[in-house]
């Protein structure tokens, strides 16, 4: 039986922070609103109350009933967790003069305790509260304060319940409280009794197992889009039915230059059974003279969903539809104050008809990125996927600003293989999260030997980040990026400027359109 530990989400903007804290820890656990009915089942070992930008004094905060928690398993309440556990046992909280926010030192009150073994005196921690707990429950002790606040760290007393409740009013998911992470295998090793036992390994042979009783005899189709999810989820399903896993990977016309070609190559060399569909000229023809943003993406989508389905009608036995959705798309799909919503259209396919009469079946749905790659690794699925950057569903189209022609997809394409290739061949590829190169609207003047040139402009984008979510410009050496204006001026008729963009996100975003 897995073991399993509930995060309860009450909104804040750290909850998946903190699931991933605890899946280092290699302990499976799931994010659920705090709306959720809970059930207890024996493999749940904790629960985790997050944190909220709410306050929970304020009229319509997110609350849940603690008694259906309190001595049925080790419970964890994180900021707003804490202060709510505190509320409703009959504890004060306040908005105090004393607020903190960031940095500060814990305070052990020299009460020996689990949560807090091994964790030194004066350990900075991350504080990001308004409201302060003034009082505690007499259901509740001291275990440590600050130089601001009297309570940092308090648990149940001995005795009050039979499993331990703990409340923290500061955040050992971030990395500004140093040990944070220890607090937490704390909590979750001694405390909760948890063994560590999800590991990629160990979901990778679950998961295979768990598809083959799934699917049994009948057929799968799946998108594949050449990225780390796809490919993963599609290398799963592959371990466990065989040719039974027909995916089909469409040439857009608006892939890297030679991706169609080199990803085709990589997929049948892992022994997958895969369609290499040419849809160039069809895509191309579409997007003619469009030049708004969210027009080429429905244009894409449209098409992508016509040239599926046409292409899916020649195919027999087929039940399943296979996707690459991961956990980060199943959070952003619930509603922190309500029951769950339909997941929005993020897939690789999503959209599809109706009438294809195809059940969704997901591999990859409960894990996060760098795990969906951990389980590459265990598949020994070729570095070259696993470790490319992310592509935008778009492609191309979202980098060419104005119209698109196969002229200018041309021009991006030659630009954007002497970036990559150079960020390769440098070293710097495998220490930035993403980069590409984007086709400008506007020509500038130039000088070429004696004659002057009227030609485009490209800017060169390259970010480092965790999860798309915030990024900032890559600080590539300055030699670097020289060498990589003067590659692409020379050797890319139609370009004589290239400009780097050194904005973060936010506010800026990481694509241009």
């Amino acid at each position: 039986m897995k073991e399993r530990v509930i995060i309860l989400d009450f909104g804040s903007q750290f909850t998946q922070l903190i699931a991933r804290r605890v899946r280092e820890l290699n302990v499976y656990c799931e994010i659920l609103p705090f709306s959720a009915e809970v059930t207890l089942a024996p493999e749940v070992k904790a629960v985790i109350l997050s944190g909220s930008p709410c306050s929970v004094r304020q009229e319509g905060a997110p609350t849940v009933d603690l008694s259906t928690f309190f001595g049925k398993v080790p419970l964890l309440g994180v900021c707003y967790g804490a202060q709510m556990m505190a509320l409703q046992l009959g504890g004060k909280v306040e908005q105090s003069e004393k607020r903190e926010y960031g940095h500060a030192k814990l305070r052990p009150m020299g009460v020996l305790d689990p949560l807090l073994s091994e964790i030194p005196e004066d350990s900075q921690i991350w504080m990001s509260h308004a409201d302060t707990i003034m009082a505690l429950p007499k259901e509740f002790e001291l275990l440590a304060g600050t130089d601001q606040i009297n309570t940092a760290v308090f648990r149940s007393r001995s005795g009050v319940y039979d499993k331990p409740v703990y409340g923290l009013q500061f955040h050992p998911e971030v990395t500004h409280t140093v040990h944070g992470l220890k607090i937490l295998k704390n909590f979750i090793y001694d405390i909760a009794g948890c063994e560590g036992s999800w590991t990629p390994a160990s979901f990778a042979t679950e998961k295979i197992a768990e598809l083959k009783e799934t699917i049994g005899s009948e057929g799968v189709l799946m998108g594949l889009s050449g990225g780390v999810d796809s490919t993963v989820a599609a290398t799963l399903l592959h371990r466990a039915i065989g040719d039974q896993l027909v995916c089909f990977f469409i040439d857009n016309g608006l892939l890297r230059k030679g991706e169609f070609e080199q990803v085709l190559e990589s997929y049948h060399g892992q022994g997958l059974n895969v369609v290499g569909i040419d849809a160039r000229d069809r895509f191309l023809n579409a997007l003619a003279g469009v030049s708004d943003p969210e027009g080429k993406r429905k244009i894409i989508g449209r098409e992508f969903i016509r040239v599926f389905e046409e292409e899916a009608k020649k195919l027999s036995g087929i039940k399943w539809l296979g996707q690459g959705t991961i956990y980060p798309d199943v959070i952003e799909s619930v509603s922190v104050t309500g029951p769950s919503v339909t997941i929005k259209s993020h897939h690789n396919v999503g959209g599809l008809p109706d009438y294809l009469h195809l059940e969704i079946i997901e591999p990859l749905r409960s894990l996060f990125k760098d795990e969906v790659r951990k389980v590459g690794h265990e598949l020994e699925i070729p570095g070259g996927i696993l470790n490319r950057h992310p592509f935008p569903g778009p492609g191309l189209a979202i980098r060419i600003l104005g119209d698109i022609t196969a002229e200018r997809v041309q021009l991006l394409q030659e630009a954007d293989a002497i970036f990559i290739d150079q960020l390769k061949s440098q070293g710097h590829y495998d220490n930035v999260w993403q980069a590409g190169v984007m086709l400008l609207p506007i020509h500038s003047v130039g000088v070429m030997g004696d004659e002057r040139t009227y030609e485009q402009v490209v800017a060169l984008r390259s970010v480092d980040s965790h999860d798309g979510m915030t990024a900032t410009w890559s600080p590539l050496p300055h030699d670097f990026l020289s060498l990589v204006s003067t590659r692409i001026i020379n050797e890319v008729k139609g370009i004589n400027r290239v400009v780097y963009d050194i904005s973060t996100k936010p506010p800026a975003t990481i694509e241009w359109e």
